[in-house]
């Protein structure tokens, strides 16, 4: 019988076919899965901020897109995956706010996709869909199995990437 991992803000886990991964509450947080198609691990990233760098109390790296990413990819890897075959979908990073002006806090959902896309292109794992930007949250769930990326928001209708 398949399982669903939840994953909360600011953290990630990982999940082994047949069973389902998900998080809540994209807003201008982004959620990153990496998969293979010659594993049955996939992980969750559910992140809040683009770097630690910026920020002097990041003890917990599942916030930010860098030290996030490194620690999910190291923990797939622990599993046997290897980085030449992972792939990644993306979700979030809307902008929930509307500003007069572009300001920091605006531009967090903008900043998130960024370090995201930058990340993950340090790494060489190419993202093969994306779901980002515009004005409205999203919970997404990912199939193991299908390895399809299903998004959910409040008054759209859902998606498959």
């Amino acid at each position: 019988m398949e399982e669903v991992t939840k994953v909360g803000i600011a953290d990630w886990k990982l999940c082994k076919a047949p069973n389902k991964i998900t998080t809540i509450g994209l807003g201008s947080c982004v959620g990153i899965v990496i998969y293979s198609a010659t594993s049955d691990y996939c992980g969750l990233l559910h992140i809040l901020l683009p770097s630690s760098k910026d920020i002097k109390n990041n003890a917990n790296r599942a916030k930010f897109a860098d030290t996030g990413l490194e620690d999910l990819i190291g923990a797939l890897e622990q599993q046997g995956m290897r980085r030449s075959t992972m792939r990644a979908k993306i979700a979030g990073g809307a902008a929930m706010f509307q500003f007069s002006t572009k300001t920091e806090i605006g531009s967090i959902g903008d900043r998130n996709i960024q370090a995201v896309k930058d990340t993950l292109a340090g790494y060489n794992i190419p993202i093969v869909s994306e779901d980002t930007g515009k004005d409205y949250g999203r919970t997404i769930v990912f199939d193991s199995v299908t390895k399809d990326l299903m998004i959910y928001s409040a008054g759209k209708t859902e998606k498959r990437i």
